[in-house]
């Protein structure tokens, strides 16, 4: 043939648009088998049941299938023709696609036959790869193609529904059928197409000889070589190790294995009569059990090649030598392995050492023309890095301890490479532009033939390269070399054939430099790409299984920690197996990235934040050991020491208390302690999840810090909630001082890790904490502030009201009272200064706020039930309204009320409650001042304007200011807003407000009613009552000023009246002749000042005008005397 039809025949163009065309091809069939493999994407008519019929007969008579006299059979079909026709048209065409790429592949095979073309990967490493892809890119399709159990039915179906449709069959049919046919047995019609083509194929093949063996070696002779080592000989670490085959360095072995396989299983005449061919095969079938066709699809090497043979003449010793292959394989590949990756593992993890302290050697910089041929070689390094992770790849499969580490350093060296992507850059523009561009010259110079399309097309690269210059790096120019190698593939294709003036193989030279050239030229234009050539890891997204074993091996291992976030980086691979002929695949795959890289940082914060919290209930219990509580045995033992001697040996029953810090004494470092363990964990799961900021998964952009925040925030909320310790049976917690020291521990510990988690520490304890202020967290559950609150309401407040826990307001604190059965606590404990102020660190605003609503709801439901009593009683309370001065009216009006003694009970329980708000909001105020002193002291100055003249609306809300800050106001506005939410319909303003008066009426009647009581005596002790009446005054001013506000009345002269009542109604008590009534009217005449000290509505002067002082001074001498006397 000759050098012009060479041309025509466009070689190069043909291979690069096959190889490309065939991939799709290969992976539709991939998709195909995949989807009608399962029964959930299996189109739906293949699973019916009245279809089965139609099914059998297709199978039975594809592909002469007579559709006009079978309507018996193809009924089904002729029904959902349409839908059919929908369905099955990708799967027809893409069959189609296979039968047209058949013929294209074929053409073109037969022409490289014709041209007598030469093929050595040494020299034209681009023309020898693309033609070897494409046979066994051919095989694969073929092979896969076979392997789809309904191909018969796809496209008989579709030919059936097409005529029924159109009236005719598909053009493409009768072709098409006969080749699935043909096929039918794949690898012996394979055979015989390819005998013609033996001589082209074993020569490509006998060329990867050499290369192969290299490739081959075990781990004894890569250390020995000193393989992938900068520092084995430290003065030689620049200079520069020469390659004369600069393209082979990052071939992979495992697709030179499907070359050897596929192509002597293809051509294998050769193997009897070349003894190198035979020594290549041998070689190679000593590799692996399998080779990958497609994905996951894989060639089982030795039985399919054992059977093929089988059944062929004269290949008995071929066989035996496969049976030998194999038994060597499974003794020895298992060792082989391990030892290379545990060579590779230490290898790499230097190289990644030492390239991140120096990244200047990824591509040194080289000055001046007299390094050019240093820079040249130094490649070879460069390469050997790029070489690597085919290396490391090839081993990746067989699951080991030590993977996740090599993974994890080949993600390393892919990141240094994008880092530094701009010193490669400049290295390899300079070495193009200074050297390449003058040697390639040269050699042009020097060659002696050189017709007229090679030289123009040689002139155009050495133009090409010497135009390069450093600006264009810093200017940040792109680079588009693509047309560059395409020019040397043709040329590689023109000097290729038996009939070329020049040839290539007479001028290795020529070919040496070009490949160099192509390889400086991605890396300036085609990094990425030749990354994920070299370093890709999609195709974990097809063996799932043995993926997630990996993880979870990792995970199992201590020491492997620290590299578990390869995992979640190398689903960022899974986008580079999509193809665009194939984008219905797109979607899976997305899938399968995201679910999996979600997955993976789950557990991966899940189980640093599981540490985390560990280690906080660690250090939890260390804080606990200094609670002021624990130190009451060590003041006993000191107090003894100094009365009597010391006992040698503790009591019966008393366990020594080590002191704190003794966990911190250890004789001997070896001892391994149970912190020890968790903080060793930590630091290797914070390495992880500190390993990179962000990353991308199909255009998702992927945060580990946010796994890991979102993580420690629930597990803090969950842990917070368990350190209150609240049991709903037995109604017990934890006191909230104690909770605030753990949460302080806790707290301090996760901000001790801000650094070194990568997480935002910070805004998980405000989130964590601002979540435990509001009555359920973001998951729904109960926080501390509804515990608490529940806990305060159901079990403080309610003993309270029935009388076992009183106010003390000497101690500031509720007083439980020694009563046996009634209670499981000591309510000074729960309720003193130091725990209300606890309790307001811990609840926050918005918690003290969710805290006063409850308790606002409990006060109104008990003024419905004061109210409901007063209408009973509103005609009697009117008449003692207008005649309270009258006695005699009075002795007989006073029994017709009703349910007195109810209405102090139920304004004693307002009492308490409002009390423990009190107390609550002191706390808050405290907390309140000591975190904002800066916004406390505007508040109180803006409280301090309000005078009575101030509309009341503005004077509402500055109080709810003032309230939410926790200062006490005149006018409590929650219990106003509360009262309000109250307001019936049905009932006038005039009505309500009449009923707020005689509430004030009935009160102050009923007064006298508390002398009968023996726990009605005044405690000077406590500074109040063992019934907590003393409650009542806080009840009486607090209601008062909520209700007449609400009606928009004066307050101080409601207040008034009831004071003049309640004194006409305790003076009258003293006219009392009987003496159980009169029990303790000296206590109850008290309350008269405890109710002008409460109020700021009411003076001394006031109840002086209508109680006179010297009974007061006279009640307090004897309740004194009683109380000394008892």
């Amino acid at each position: 043939m000759s050098l012009t039809s060479a041309y025509q025949h466009k070689l190069a163009e043909k291979l690069t648009i096959l190889n490309d065309r065939g991939q799709g091809v290969l992976i539709r069939m991939y998709n195909i088998k995949k989807t009608c493999s399962d029964p959930k994407s299996k189109p739906p008519f293949l699973l019916e049941k009245s279809m089965e019929p139609s099914l059998k007969y297709i199978n039975k008579k594809f592909p002469n299938i007579d559709v006009r006299n079978s309507t018996q059979h193809l009924g089904p079909v002729h029904r959902e023709k349409a839908e059919i026709i929908r369905f099955l048209t990708n799967y027809y065409q893409s069959f189609v696609d296979v039968m047209e790429f058949r013929d294209h592949v074929y053409e073109l095979l037969n022409t490289i036959d014709a041209c007598q073309c030469h093929f050595d990967i040494n020299l034209n490493f681009d023309f020898t790869r693309s033609y070897l892809d494409l046979i066994v890119t051919y095989t694969s399709v073929i092979l896969l193609l076979s392997r789809i159990e309904d191909r018969r039915i796809l496209i008989g179906m579709y030919n059936c529904a097409h005529e029924m449709l159109h009236g005719h069959g598909d053009p493409s049919f009768a072709r098409l059928g006969q080749m699935v046919l043909e096929y039918d047995h794949p690898l012996k019609k394979l055979t015989e197409e390819f005998g013609p083509h033996t001589k082209a194929v074993s020569g490509a093949l006998l060329s990867l000889h050499f290369l192969f063996v290299r490739r081959n070696q075990g781990a004894e002779q890569w250390r020995s070589a000193q393989l992938l080592s900068l520092i084995s000989n430290p003065p030689a670490m620049i200079n520069p190790a020469n390659s004369d085959t600069m393209a082979c360095e990052y071939l992979s072995v495992e697709v030179m294995e499907r070359w050897i396989i596929i192509g002597f299983l293809l051509c294998h005449g050769c193997l009897n009569s070349n003894s190198q061919c035979q020594k290549l095969w041998k070689l190679c079938l000593q590799g692996s059990l399998y080779i990958t066709l497609i994905r996951e699809d894989v060639l089982q090497v030795h039985k399919v090649t054992e059977d093929l043979f089988s059944s062929l003449k004269g290949y008995g010793k071929r066989v035996a030598d496969i049976k030998e292959s194999k038994e060597h394989v499974i003794a020895n590949s298992g060792q082989f392995h391990c030892q290379r990756r545990q060579f590779l593992r230490m290898a790499v993890k230097e190289l990644e050492t030492v390239l991140a302290d120096e990244p200047g050697l990824l591509g040194p910089k080289a000055r001046g023309r007299n390094v050019g041929r240093g820079m040249m070689a130094s490649d070879k390094r460069l390469c050997s890095y790029v070489a690597l992770m085919r290396f490391c790849l090839s081993e990746s499969f067989v699951i080991h301890l030590s993977i996740a580490e090599l993974l994890f350093l080949l993600e390393g060296i892919r990141s240094l490479v994008r880092r530094h992507i701009k010193v490669i850059q400049q290295y390899h523009l300079q070495y193009l532009a200074r050297f390449d561009a003058l040697v390639l010259s040269d050699i042009i110079q020097n060659l002696s033939v050189c017709p007229e399309e090679e030289s123009i097309i040689m002139s155009s690269f050495v133009s090409i390269l010497s135009s390069l210059n450093l600006k264009q790096v810093d200017n940040g120019e792109k680079f588009e070399f693509s047309g560059l190698r395409l020019d040397w593939f043709r040329l590689q294709a023109y000097t290729s054939v038996a009939k070329a003036p020049l040839h290539l193989h007479e001028n290795p030279d020529l070919a040496k430099v070009m490949n160099l050239i192509v390889f400086h030229s991605r890396m300036l234009d085609s990094v990425e790409k030749l990354l994920v050539e070299t370093s890709d890891l999609s195709t974990f997204c097809f063996h799932l299984r043995i993926f997630e074993k990996m993880f979870a091996m990792t995970l199992e291992e201590p020491t492997m920690l620290r590299y578990a976030i390869a995992f979640p980086l190398i689903c960022a691979h899974f986008v580079h197996c999509t193809h665009e002929m194939c984008p219905e695949e797109y979607p899976h795959l997305k899938n399968h990235g995201l679910h999996h890289c979600n997955s993976f940082l789950e557990e991966l914060a899940k189980q640093t934040s599981n540490c985390v919290l560990e280690i906080c209930a660690e250090q939890r219990n260390l804080s606990e050991q200094l609670l002021p509580k624990h130190c009451a045995t060590t003041i006993s033992k000191a107090k003894n020491k100094k009365t009597r001697k010391q006992r040698q040996t503790p009591r019966k029953g008393e366990p020594e208390r080590d002191k704190p810090g003794a966990e911190s004494h250890r004789k001997n470092r070896s001892i391994v302690t149970n912190m020890d363990k968790l903080h060793l964990n930590l630091t290797e799961l914070a390495l992880t999840m500190n390993h990179v900021y962000s990353f991308s998964v199909f255009e998702h952009t992927i945060f580990p810090s946010e796994y890991l925040s979102s993580h420690l925030e629930a597990r803090l909320n969950r842990a917070i909630v368990w350190l209150a310790g609240y049991n709903a049976t037995t109604q017990e917690i934890v006191r909230p001082s104690e909770l605030l020291a753990g949460v302080k521990a806790y707290i301090g510990f996760i901000q001790s890790l801000a650094q070194f988690l990568g997480a935002d520490a910070s805004r998980v304890i405000r989130n964590a904490l601002l979540q435990q202020t509001q009555p359920l967290d973001s998951c729904g559950e109960q926080t501390i502030t509804t515990l608490y609150t529940n806990w305060y309401l159901e079990s403080l407040l309610r003993q309270a009201s029935s009388g076992t826990i009183i106010l003390s307001p000497a101690m500031q604190a509720f007083v439980s009272l020694p009563r046996e059965g009634e209670q499981n606590f000591s309510a000074e404990e729960f309720s003193d200064i130091s725990e209300m102020r606890a309790l307001a660190e811990l609840l926050g605003p918005y918690g003290m706020k969710f805290l006063s609503e409850n308790l606002m709801w409990h006060v109104t439901s008990q003024i419905v039930e004061l109210k409901k009593l007063v209408v009973e009683n509103m005609d009697i309370l009117v008449q003692i309204r207008s005649n309270f001065s009258k006695p005699d009216l009075m002795a007989s009006l006073l029994p017709q009320l009703t349910g007195a003694e109810n209405v102090l009970k139920r304004m004693t329980i307002i009492g308490v409650i409002l009390s423990f708000r009190a107390m609550a909001q002191e706390g808050l105020r405290e907390v309140f001042s000591s975190h904002c002193p800066f916004l406390m002291g505007p508040i109180e100055c803006l409280k301090e304007f309000v005078t009575p003249d101030t509309d009341i609306k503005v004077t509402l809300s500055i109080f709810e200011l003032a309230s939410a800050a926790g200062v006490a106001c005149d006018i409590d506005p929650a219990l106003v807003a509360a009262i309000a939410n109250l307001k019936a319909d049905t009932s006038s303003p005039e009505e309500e407000y009449k009923v707020a008066c005689l509430l004030l009426i009935f009160l102050a009647v009923s007064l006298p009613l508390l002398a009968t009581d023996p726990s009605s005596f005044y405690s000077i002790e406590k500074d109040g009552y063992n019934n907590n009446i003393h409650c009542l005054t806080k009840a009486i001013i607090q209601v008062s000023a909520a209700l007449f506000t609400l009606y928009n009345k004066n307050i101080e002269t409601h207040l008034k009246e009831f004071l003049v009542v309640a004194s006409v109604s305790l003076l009258q008590l003293g006219q009392e002749t009987d003496k159980l009534k009169t029990r303790n009217r000296e206590s109850i005449s008290l309350l008269m000042r405890l109710v002008v000290e409460e109020s700021s509505f009411l003076t001394l002067d006031m109840l002086e005008s209508c109680f006179p002082y010297v009974l007061l001074r006279n009640a307090y001498r004897e309740v004194s005397r009683a109380f000394h006397l008892n």
